[in-house]
């Protein structure tokens, strides 16, 4: 008997290039260890005003002491808005004007601002403007929803630097394509670059200029390790960049700063009432986000502002020292690896392009550590699991992507193990060139 088929989507659908190695490393039947450094899945613990309310939360102070778990309003608890526009303003940016809403996690904050700002198939085709390398989310909820995406490409610099098109060469798409809204991530994933107030600034002179919205997924906010200061679509105004305000929209998620992934929480932020209100009535078809997950982040509302940086301090210290360790080692181990800057969130981005054999393409390399490999150290057996690029970037022709000699790496090991990956990584390539 024919069985139903499948939609065009699921039929096309793999793994994403985060999770593929994860997902294919479980069939494996020996005892190797992965350091699995593919996914941003922290493991740090959450704040402690959040975990103490996860630990209280059948209290008698609780609201669920009782056991009812009712919905809440679509928009979400207003402790729980109120708890991601202190965090904006401990940054240091306004928050006056500013709507909030939450969401099950930046994911599903990507997804309804995709389908708020964008046109779908048909007269009103207004694709997502990316900066690639661009976080794959964006391209896989484009896909899931109908929308198109148009990218430019940064470039990775020999000194590790990632290097943004001249500015002309943006106008020049937004031009011709005539995009719904441009996506920037200040503090990149997967990159680690950092941009800056002026690059921010001009970026959005482009989206007033052409009249479309800005977006900036602040999942990283406050994980910078230059001299600077931080950097936020909220530190855009009417009077720095005039005509940007009311077409601002920021991505929040307690995952990565909260150290919270688990959780899945994450929120919509705009100065646009209108915008606010539609995303609102578009969420109601999911109800509401999870009820305890939104209590426990709610917590931050009561934070002071001291308190906020301190914690901000504390996890940029300890980012810092990973990104700097790893770079330096890398350098020891494998002379003439690229390996990006570590200048923001908490990836570097490894290319092995000046010490590759011709042909090689990360994405199998990838494949050979999570199904083969191992790498006897102290006596543990031990494979590297990380993310190959290729997906990363929008680019037709496969044998030009820069994706092929490059994969990202996530600082959510210990130390201990983010430690031994340099050696880990240049025994496999090693193994794995000489056999290819």
């Amino acid at each position: 008997m024919a069985k139903p088929h499948l939609s065009n989507l699921f039929q096309n659908r793999k793994p994403s290039d985060i999770r593929m190695a994860q997902i294919e490393f479980t069939k494996r039947t020996d005892k190797v260890q992965p350091i699995n450094v593919a996914i941003g899945n922290v493991s740090l613990p959450m704040h402690p005003t959040m975990f103490k309310r996860l630990q209280n939360i059948t209290n008698n102070d609780s609201p669920f002491h009782n056991g009812i778990l009712k919905y809440s309003a679509t928009v979400g608890l207003d402790e729980t808005n109120q708890a991601f526009l202190n965090i904006i303003a401990a940054s240091g940016f306004p928050t006056q004007n500013l709507f909030s809403q939450i969401t099950d996690g930046g994911s599903h904050a990507m997804e309804l601002v995709i389908v708020g700002t964008c046109g779908n198939a048909g007269t009103n085709i207004k694709p997502l403007f990316l900066i690639d390398a661009a976080y794959t989310n964006y391209k896989s909820m484009c896909n899931r929803t109908g929308r198109a995406t148009i990218s430019i490409s940064r470039k990775l610099l020999e000194n590790g630097k990632f290097a943004l098109p001249d500015i002309v060469e943006i106008e020049k798409l937004i031009k011709e394509k005539q995009p719904g809204a441009l996506v920037v991530i200040p503090y990149d994933n997967p990159t680690g670059h950092f941009l800056d107030h002026e690059t921010m600034v001009e970026l959005a002179k482009l989206c007033v200029k052409y009249n479309i919205w800005m977006i900036s997924d602040e999942a990283y906010r406050e994980l910078y390790y230059l001299d600077a200061k931080p950097t936020s679509i909220w530190g855009l105004t009417d009077d720095i960049v005039p005509g940007i305000e009311g077409r601002r929209i920021s991505i929040e998620t307690a995952s990565k700063v909260w150290n919270a992934c688990g959780l899945r929480i994450g929120a919509i932020v705009t100065d646009n009432e209108e915008f606010h209100q539609k995303c609102v009535f578009e969420q109601t078809a999911n109800l509401c986000a999870p009820v305890l997950a939104q209590y426990v982040f709610g917590a931050l509302a009561h934070e002071s502002h001291e308190q906020l940086n301190q914690w901000f301090k504390k996890q940029r210290n300890y980012y810092k020292s990973i990104g700097k360790t790893l770079k330096e080692e890398f350098s020891e181990w494998m002379p003439g690896l690229i390996v990006s800057s570590p200048d923001a969130s908490i990836y570097s981005v490894i290319d092995v392009r000046n010490v590759a054999k011709p042909g090689f393409d990360a994405s199998d390399f990838v494949m050979y550590c999570t199904t083969k490999g191992k790498v006897s150290i102290d006596g543990e057996l031990y494979t590297l699991l990380v993310a190959p690029m290729a997906g990363f970037y929008s680019v037709e022709d496969p044998e030009n992507n820069p994706g092929k000699t490059q994969m990202r790496i996530a600082y959510v090991e210990t130390p201990e193990k983010m430690r031994l990956i340099p050696e880990i990584f240049t025994t496999l390539f090693s193994e794995y060139e000489s056999n290819r």
